[in-house]
């Protein structure tokens, strides 16, 4: 028996022992058990444009992209993604430099923290938060600070408390790790308040990693503002953009970092060693789809905007208290109205009870206690499923 690994040692190491199978799979699998509609994980149920298909496929046949690409990404896109942050932002990236392509915004997150992260160092989030933020600040051996973004049922928004922001950076805070649009509660981040943030930044000395992949969804007069656009963030800030979500071709995972030298250099430094490269083909339909005209983009927006309203609307009439996101494609509904407070268990009797899947907040929370009575659901998908799923939430009216 010498030479054989003994098992009473737990195989997963304790910096993700905390964090098991993730919810998105768990309500998944139930919905596909229950047949219930799926409007909990974020992803679309129709393809994005048919031209950047096309384009994909063009590259395939033309044999472009069918081996390894280059490690920072195909010039092509490259160029398109620096092209498209000066046009929208007005910011000025060195395509050979100052940009890095991606397998999706998830590497992109896990690539920047294992690279700018020392075991010790803090991390102020803002919670609730993308499930993965948790897992890349564990695995950098780096401890997560979180900030709660608080609900203000009056305006129906998520509210970032300043002060409760600055009072979380010690001396042991290596950066911030911003969204903006913010899933899950749609709060799009104002002027005045990334003003803040960023002036916390460069007062403190910090490094702020802004995750903006729902940069091309915000809605009404929200208005979205790249961190790096503002006094003294330029030098400090990586952003992370993403494909997905703005073009609707979630699989193809091509996301990307754009930021000074110094900081991609050592951001590549990681992602070599996670996919090294991804998505060949791909990457040069992306970089033809940031090329479309500014009517696609707009024209996304309102289509999108007509679904956020429909699903709001059907939650509204079902007895949820719902916060109508300025931002991304989530709407969060508090259950209480609905005599509920537990998320986890309304979330997991909802596809018998009325055949319809979400999520419960409480998994983006370190104080689970704060997310506890919150549900969010994804309207990313057509409007005839969006209808029946309303249809269907109408038995907990009673």
């Amino acid at each position: 028996m010498t030479g054989m690994t003994s098992t009473a040692r737990p195989f997963l190491n304790r910096r993700l022992a905390e964090f098991g199978t993730t919810i998105f799979a768990e309500m998944s699998a139930l919905a596909a058990t229950t047949g219930a509609i799926n409007l909990g994980q974020g992803f679309p149920d129709t393809d994005g444009p048919e031209e950047v298909r096309e384009a994909a496929v063009r590259a395939l046949r033309d044999g472009r992209g069918n081996q390894y690409p280059p490690g920072p990404g195909v010039p092509e896109l490259r160029t398109a993604i620096a092209d498209h942050q000066r046009r929208r932002y007005g910011l000025s990236f060195d395509p050979d430099t100052e940009v890095l392509v991606t397998a999706g915004a998830t590497e992109a997150i896990a690539a920047t923290l294992l690279a700018l992260l020392e075991p010790g160092d803090e991390v102020v989030a803002l919670e609730p938060y993308y499930d993965s933020y948790a897992a890349c600040i564990a695995m950098a051996g780096a401890t997560r600070v979180p900030v709660t973004l608080r609900p203000d049922p009056e305006q129906a928004r998520f509210r970032l408390d300043l002060d409760e922001l600055r009072d979380a950076v010690t001396g042991r805070t290596r950066l911030l790790l911003i969204n903006t649009p913010h899933n899950p509660t749609g709060t799009v981040l104002t002027r005045e308040e990334l003003t803040a943030i960023a002036e916390l930044a460069v007062e403190r000395d910090l490094l702020v990693v802004t995750d903006e992949v729902y940069e091309h969804l915000v809605f009404d007069d929200a208005e979205h503002v790249p961190l790096a656009t503002l006094p003294g963030m330029r030098e400090r800030t990586v952003t992370i953009g993403s494909s997905g979500k703005t073009f609707s071709f979630t699989g193809w995972k091509v996301g990307w970092v754009t930021a000074s030298p110094g900081l991609v250099t050592a951001v590549r430094s990681a992602k070599q060693f996670l996919t090294y490269v991804s998505s060949g083909p791909f990457q040069y339909a992306v970089a033809e789809a940031l090329a479309l005209p500014d009517s696609y983009f707009a024209d996304f927006r309102a289509d999108m905007r007509v679904k956020r309203d429909l699903l709001a609307a059907g939650l509204a009439d079902a007895g949820f208290a719902v916060f109508r996101p300025a931002g991304t494609y989530f709407v969060t509904t508090d259950i209480r109205p609905l005599g509920e407070s537990d998320g986890f268990a309304f979330c997991r009797s909802l596809p018998e009870r009325a055949g319809v899947v979400a999520i419960p907040n409480a998994v983006f929370y370190d104080h689970r206690e704060e997310g506890a009575p919150f549900v969010r659901f994804a309207f990313c998908k057509r409007v005839s499923v969006l209808g029946e799923a309303v249809s269907r939430l109408k038995v907990l009216a009673g």
